[in-house]
């Protein structure tokens, strides 16, 4: 019988019941382990921790793969990057995705040929010719823009390219990269899979065995671990992902619904309204639809008043936690208008994170 979401977050990676054992999965803080012959047996805290693995099976399990943790979305990211990527390879990225994933390879990756793609380009075998990797962002961040993981996929690797997934904004419950055909789905922990804003996490699942090997290899000798009590936190915060997805999505309908309609508002993008450019191709990929929606007011300082006069929509640069957040991203240096606010849904009640939004508005 095949377990449903819910089932999955609550019960993966925990051990098997023991009369007398704790229920809930327990962080182990060692930095080392009494030695033993069996080469499999944890020595040494930068090279395995059983903290780890717990997260890793369950990760992997809602992925569909083998899973690697790491200290944050970034960490994944550039160890990604270091362990596939050699001087004189091309690799193609988004113009449109997270950008420190293009400053970390312009500034420290010296000698790689860098493809940038807007999300919703028109993929051809041409975009992707000569391309070792070919990195993707889908939802994008901050656009919410889609592109079709399994067509792209398809001129990848008839290109001889591997193909990954920054499935960060989906998460692993809203889509399953590595299910339409990418090689490695990637993610930023941090937000809507740990979902309670307190810890740093990022992964790497890849149903390629080898590749999993030599990026644990990797994350050991480069010291890119995370710390066993923050992995902890983020296995805690995955028992509810499924509850807190349900309650965010409901949000972000609803007030895709009033922010459509409003006359302050300008812009509004949420790939789950049928009404969204990116609907089409979301709805053939993605299981389901996650709380982070985009809009646009007049200005900055719109925003900044907008920001100040919400209750419960604080200003926050991250995303996919139990309390709502926006921020503005022109901020940060995105090519986007300097009044457009991605904002993220949070599992406070619907009616009143509505009507605190819509009050908020009223008072520009």
């Amino acid at each position: 019988m095949s377990l449903g979401d819910g089932t999955r977050c609550v019960h993966g990676g925990l051990v098997p019941a023991a009369p007398g054992g704790p229920v809930p999965p327990q962080p182990v803080m060692a930095s080392q382990f009494h030695l033993s012959d069996d080469p499999a047996a944890d020595f040494y805290g930068r090279a395995g921790n059983p903290t780890w693995r717990a997260l890793e099976t369950a990760i992997g399990d809602l992925d569909g793969g083998s899973c690697v943790v790491y200290p944050s979305g970034m960490a994944a990211v550039s160890s990604l990057l270091r362990v596939l990527l050699k001087p004189g390879d091309t690799v193609v990225l988004p113009s449109d995705g997270y950008y420190l994933g293009r400053s970390y390879v312009n500034e420290y990756m010296s000698g790689l040929v860098v493809r940038e793609v807007p999300t919703t380009a028109e993929w051809t075998a041409e975009t992707v010719a000569g391309a070792r990797l070919v990195l993707l962002e889908t939802p994008s961040n901050p656009g919410l823009d889609v592109c079709d993981i399994a067509a792209i996929t398809r001129l990848a690797h008839a290109a001889g390219a591997l193909v990954a997934v920054d499935n960060t904004t989906a998460t692993p419950l809203g889509q399953r990269p590595l299910e339409l055909g990418a090689d490695i789905a990637l993610a930023s922990d941090t937000k809507a899979l740990a979902g309670h804003s307190d810890v740093l996490l990022g992964h790497i699942t890849t149903a390629e065995q080898d590749l999993a090997a030599r990026l644990r290899s990797e994350r050991t000798v480069s010291g890119a671990v995370p710390g066993p009590f923050e992995v902890w936190l983020a296995h805690r915060g995955l028992g509810t992902l499924d509850l807190r997805l349900a309650r965010q999505a409901e949000n972000a309908a609803a007030l895709h619904e009033v922010l459509r309609q409003h006359p302050a508002v300008r812009s509004v993008r949420w790939p789950g309204s049928p009404l969204d450019p990116a609907h089409e191709v979301a709805s053939r990929q993605m299981r389901r639809f996650g709380g982070v929606l985009t809009f646009e007011l007049a200005s900055a300082e719109a925003v900044a008043g907008f920001l100040a006069a919400s209750r419960f929509v604080s200003s926050a640069t991250s995303f996919g936690g139990l309390h709502s957040s926006a921020d503005r991203r022109a901020r940060w240096g995105d090519a986007v208008p300097e009044g457009l606010l991605r904002l993220s849904c949070g599992c406070e009640d619907t009616r009143d994170l509505v009507a605190d939004v819509l009050t908020a508005l009223g008072r520009l």
